[in-house]
């Protein structure tokens, strides 16, 4: 005679194989598994769908990934699964029996809002209260976006970077693919502001990915840039007034104008330390790419030009100047705070500078 399966009641415990599941209360990857990490633990497809069956203990969360509890799910369980779903292998790979300790992520990364709440980003909400999560797959992948997971398909798949073991896209992308779905321009300032304001990342990683995928010229994007670079001058700002205190370097004069008396202004410096003639300039300019879709090419760049000219000119005068990116001053503020204190010990050794006038800027 055939023995009949029957769901299982929660407070039953499980014949073989379902009793061997090690189904850990506090380990997310344990309460949801994809339909090969269920074979792998020895559960056939119809004791799975047995469990699944209306008032049993199981869920069908999401194609071929199941939840391993009647309740609804957890935003880290959401979270779980939807990386179970993105990353199943393609069809033709799936014959290979899956570890039972395989994460079964694949290539899958979490961007988009979901990643920036796992970020710790305020601007992105509770990753429970989302009703989207945005994965990250290869364009070769043919993956339908389903329920409340979103597929995005990539040429070129990032470094991903793992917060609290989950595969997560860099902030950078992870900002792009957010603006690119959302229409609301306050919401898209205030993403890209706190992604600086906090110290995520840098406003020129953040405009290469905007330019790279072509975002830039779209209405709700274009003044949040302006607003972003505004932020990162005054972080780089804040950081180099930082510097200076910390590490006991001289106080300079900040924010001036350069003046040759009787002559033309020679630009404006961020701190300037007159005895030594020594200049601080911080390059918070914005990137410029080059003509659209077409990937890694540039244009010279106006802005740059200038500096470079200006740079040129104090330096024919006897005035060092030293160059600092908000990048630097964030990642290695010891090793920059060096760069100037030499500059300034080696004025000595140097022929006078010319007399330049100092103003406000």
């Amino acid at each position: 005679m055939t023995q009949k399966n029957t769901p299982l009641s929660p407070g039953l415990s499980a014949p073989a194989p379902l009793s061997r599941l090690p189904l850990h209360p506090d380990d997310v990857t344990q309460r949801v598994l994809s339909a090969a990490q269920l074979r792998a633990r020895g559960v056939s497809a119809a004791q799975t769908s047995a469990q699944c069956l209306p008032g049993g203990p199981w869920q069908h969360l999401l194609p071929s990934v199941y939840l391993l509890h009647p309740g609804p799910p957890t935003g880290q369980e959401r979270l779980h699964g939807a990386l179970l779903y993105a990353g199943r292998p393609p069809v033709s790979a799936r014959r290979a029996p899956a570890e039972p300790s395989d994460a079964g992520y694949g290539e899958a990364m979490v961007t988009g809002i979901a990643a920036l709440a796992l970020y710790g980003f305020a601007t992105a909400g509770d990753l429970g209260a989302l009703h989207r999560i945005d994965v990250l797959v290869p364009r070769t992948r043919r993956l339908r976006s389903t329920r409340f997971v979103e597929v995005l398909r990539t040429a070129s798949m990032p470094n991903a970077v793992r917060v609290g073991g989950v595969p997560v896209a860099p902030v950078e992308r992870a900002l792009a693919d957010a603006v690119a779905g959302a229409d609301d321009a306050a919401d898209v300032r205030r993403l890209l502001t706190e992604a600086v304001r906090d110290g995520h990342c840098e406003p020129a990683a953040v405009v290469r990915e905007l330019s790279e995928a072509k975002l830039l010229g779209r209405a709700a994007v274009v003044g949040a840039v302006d607003a972003l670079l505004a932020e990162g001058r005054t972080v780089a700002e804040a950081r180099l007034y930082t510097m200076v205190r910390e590490h006991g370097l001289p106080e300079p004069v900040w924010n001036v104008e350069l003046r040759q008396p009787g002559g033309p202004g020679l630009g404006g410096v961020d701190a300037y330390w007159p005895d030594q003639a020594v200049a601080v300039e911080l390059d918070t300019r914005a990137p410029r790419y080059g003509v659209p879709g077409r990937r890694g090419r540039t244009e010279e760049d106006p802005q740059w030009s200038a500096y470079a000219a200006k740079r040129e000119h104090l330096e024919r005068l006897g005035i060092t100047v030293v160059h600092l990116t908000p990048r630097k001053l964030r990642e290695a503020v010891d090793q920059q705070a060096t760069v100037v204190r030499t500059a300034l010990m080696a004025a000595a050794d140097r022929e006078p500078a010319a007399y330049v006038m100092v103003l406000p800027r």
